[in-house]
C-alpha cells in the first residue's frame, strides 16, 4: 500500500513510531523504546510518495544507523515532490521509560530548503498560539514577555499560564513569572509537547519559555507555524567547536534571532504528532484486548490552515506498521 494523501501518510509515520515504542512504555528501557520508534517511522515512511531527505533526525550517519541526517525516504519516484523531513521518533526518552505523560513521536515536512539545518545543541525558545501573535520578543525579558502576551490575550497575568522545563538553567525564567503573578506549569522533558500545546486554547497554556535542544525546536516551529502562532529563537553554543558546527551546517552568525520564517522558511509545511503517553493535547497509545490499539493524533497544514485530530483503531494482527 501507498500512501497517496500526504498528510495522513505523516500521521501513519507518527503512528507506526507511536504503537512500537508504546509497547517499552514503564520498562525502564529508554534505549529500546527509542529504537522501536525508529523502526517504525522507517517503515511507514518507505511507502510514502515523496523524495524526502532528511535534514534532522537520530544524528550523523556513523552514529545512527536508520532516519540519519542526510539519509533518503520515500518512494523517490518520477514526478514526486523533494521534501525536508524533521523527525523526533520519541521525544521524551526518559518519560516512556518511567511511564510518564508527554511522550510523542513527531515529524515535521517541508519542501527542500525550508527547514533549517539545526545542530545538535541548545537552543533558546519563546512561542506563543495565534491569538498572541506579534507580542513575544527573545530580546526582552521574561517580565516583559509575560505580560505583552496576556495584554494581547486580554487576560490579567494571574490568568496566564507559562509553560516551562523544570531546570536549574530555568530558575530565573520560573522566578520571574511568578513576581509578576503568572501560573507556571513545570514539564521534565519533551519540549516539543510543550510548545505544540501553546498553540491550542484548551490545553490551558499560553507561552512556552525555556532553553533546549535547538532540532526540537525547528520541528516545534513547523508546528506553530501551521497554527499560526509565533515562536522566536536563539542559538546558544556551549564551546568553540559547536561554533565551528554552525557555521559548517550554514549558520554564519550563531548570535542571530531566529524568527519563525528563518526557522522554518516555507509557506507550506506540514506537522504531525502522535501521543505515546497522554499528553496535554493527545491522549497515548491504549493496548487492548485482541491484539487491538488506539491511537491518538494531529496534523497539521500551514498552506491550507487545516488541523485534523485522528483516532485511529489498530487491529495490530493485520497492520502493515507493525
Amino acid at each position: 500500500m501507498i500512501y497517496q494523501d500526504i498528510a495522513m501518510g505523516l500521521v501513519r509515520v507518527t503512528e507506526a513510531a507511536a504503537l512500537r515504542s508504546a509497547k517499552y512504555m514503564g520498562r525502564g528501557d529508554k534505549i529500546a523504546a527509542d529504537q522501536a520508534a525508529v523502526d517504525g517511522m522507517e517503515k511507514a515512511f518507505s511507502l510514502m510518495p515523496i523524495k524526502g531527505k532528511v535534514v534532522i533526525g537520530e544524528g550523523e550517519m556513523d552514529n545512527a544507523p536508520m532516519l540519519y541526517i542526510g539519509q533518503e525516504v520515500g518512494l523517490w519516484k518520477d514526478g514526486m515532490m523533494e521534501m525536508d523531513i524533521a523527525v523526533d521518533p520519541l521525544d521524551g526518552t526518559v518519560l516512556i521509560a518511567k511511564g510518564l505523560p508527554n511522550a510523542i513521536a513527531v515529524v515535521a515536512m517541508g519542501p527542500k530548503g525550508s527547514l533549517l539545518h539545526a545542530p545538535d545543541m541548545y537552543m533558546k525558545k519563546i512561542a506563543v498560539g495565534a491569538a498572541a501573535k506579534g507580542a513575544i520578543n527573545i530580546n526582552k525579558s521574561n517580565k516583559d514577555n509575560i505580560i505583552n502576551v496576556a495584554m494581547a490575550l486580554n487576560k490579567d497575568v494571574s490568568e496566564l499560564t507559562v509553560i516551562v522545563q523544570e531546570r536549574e538553567r530555568h530558575e530565573s525564567i520560573i522566578s520571574d513569572a511568578r513576581e509578576v503573578g503568572a501560573r507556571v506549569k513545570l514539564f521534565s522533558e519533551g519540549d516539543i509537547a510543550a510548545v505544540l500545546a501553546c498553540g491550542f486554547e484548551g490545553t490551558g497554556i499560553d507561552l512556552m519559555i525555556g532553553t533546549g535542544g535547538a532540532p526540537e525546536g525547528v520541528i516545534a516551529a513547523a508546528a506553530i507555524k501551521c497554527m499560526g502562532g509565533d515562536m522566536q529563537a536563539q542559538l546558544v553554543p556551549q564551546s568553540e567547536e559547536e561554533i565551528i558546527r554552525c557555521k559548517n551546517m550554514g549558520i554564519c552568525d550563531v548570535n542571530k534571532v531566529l524568527y519563525i520564517n528563518d526557522l522554518v522558511k516555507s509557506d507550506d509545511v506540514y506537522f504531525a504528532a502522535t501521543g505515546i503517553t497522554d499528553c496535554d493535547l493527545l491522549k497515548g497509545v491504549v493496548y487492548s484486548k485482541n491484539n487491538c490499539a488506539s491511537t491518538n493524533s494531529v496534523v497539521m497544514r500551514s498552506k491550507t490552515g487545516t488541523i485534523r485530530f485522528v483516532t485511529a483503531n489498530h487491529l495490530l494482527a493485520k497492520s502493515n506498521l507493525i
